[in-house]
């Protein structure tokens, strides 16, 4: 079995709003396919600012966090 976590539809330039373009439906976050083509730019910007954990619970730093820090606890946020 392959692990394919960079393949989500996220990530794919099919991807859409929550919509995938070539199948026509609506997909979420932990979808992928064998018509997967990776977007050209994923986020290049990965600090507490553009964090999914920043200033939350889960947060691995939280008196430490601020924009700019880098951790290897990073999670990309959702798209909007």
């Amino acid at each position: 079995m392959s692990i394919r976590l960079g393949n989500s539809c996220q990530n794919c330039e099919k991807y859409s709003e929550g919509f995938c373009m070539h199948h026509k439906t609506n997909v979420g976050t932990a979808y992928t396919c064998d018509s997967f083509e990776m977007q050209a730019a994923l986020k290049d910007d990965p600090n507490c600012a553009t964090c999914a954990r920043y200033l939350n619970p889960d947060c691995a730093n939280p008196q430490k966090a601020a924009p700019g820090m880098l951790c290897n606890h990073w999670a990309p946020r959702a798209q909007a």
